[in-house]
């Protein structure tokens, strides 16, 4: 366990009977980049049961958060929901992933593509001064069947932009959409779709998606990244990673989980 640190639950908030969110203590060593996930879990016996997580808390906050979905019969996610304060939880030492600035190369508008839980990795950041020095705008759309399901809406439109550290970028600079598919709201639809007729730009005043100016992350159910990386290449966008920066940025360490 030597590649691991032990950290202490300091809050647990269930959004739903199916989504949870938590912070846990932070050792001062653990370093990561803004969209990067690590293995975090729970011993059970004498092994450790992991899965990835994206970071929620941005790389400057003292403690780590993570945004959860619950699986009743799965083997982490179904210990993971009972969580309370004081609780001790692992977490890798090492932070990985590609959805981080440096795989993307200059443009003006950053898109972050989220469904469900995929929003993890954007929460991070938008609260990264960097993003704004990058970028003009910073579009976060978050996907989700049900209203209930549009996690951290209230920390996005309230919070953070009277954050000390990051408000005045944020009011300046981020745009946030969430929409829905299953039930009433201001927004309806899926990305693909909202992307594909142009109401997403219409409703945000932007140009259409243009790969000479746009780039775009996204995160979310295997089925939405393979619509939207189809969409892209469309366009001519390129995909990045750590070798060579691009037009686009996929993460994919939880496609197969």
């Amino acid at each position: 366990m030597s590649n691991f640190n032990e950290e202490r639950v300091l809050s647990v908030h269930h959004w739903t009977d199916s989504l949870f969110s938590f912070k846990t203590t932070r050792d001062p060593a653990f370093r990561f980049r803004n969209g990067e996930f690590t293995m975090i879990g729970l011993k059970v016996g004498e092994k450790p049961l992991l899965r990835a997580y994206s970071v929620v808390s941005a790389n400057y906050e003292e403690h780590l958060e993570f945004f959860s979905i619950k699986v009743q019969d799965g083997p982490l996610t179904s210990k993971l929901q009972h969580l309370k304060v004081g609780d001790p939880i692992i977490v890798s030492r090492k932070a990985t992933g590609t959805l981080v600035l440096d795989n993307l190369t200059a443009g003006r508008n950053l898109y972050l593509l989220g469904t469900g839980t995929g929003l993890a990795p954007f929460l991070s950041i938008v609260k990264d001064p960097e993003t704004y020095d990058r970028y003009e705008k910073v579009v976060l759309i978050h996907g989700c069947r049900h209203v209930n399901e549009l996690a951290y809406g209230e920390m996005i439109t309230k919070d953070l932009p009277s954050d000390e550290l990051v408000g005045d970028l944020i009011r300046d600079g981020l745009l946030y959409y969430p929409t829905v598919t299953r039930e009433p709201f201001r927004n309806r639809g899926r990305i693909t779709d909202l992307i594909t007729s142009g109401k997403l730009f219409a409703d945000l005043g932007l140009a259409p998606l243009e790969q000479a100016h746009d780039r775009v992350m996204m995160c979310g159910s295997p089925a939405m990244l393979a619509d939207l990386k189809t969409l892209l290449v469309e366009r001519h966008f390129v995909e990045g990673n750590h070798g060579e920066a691009g037009d686009y940025v996929i993460e994919k360490a939880f496609v197969e989980k």
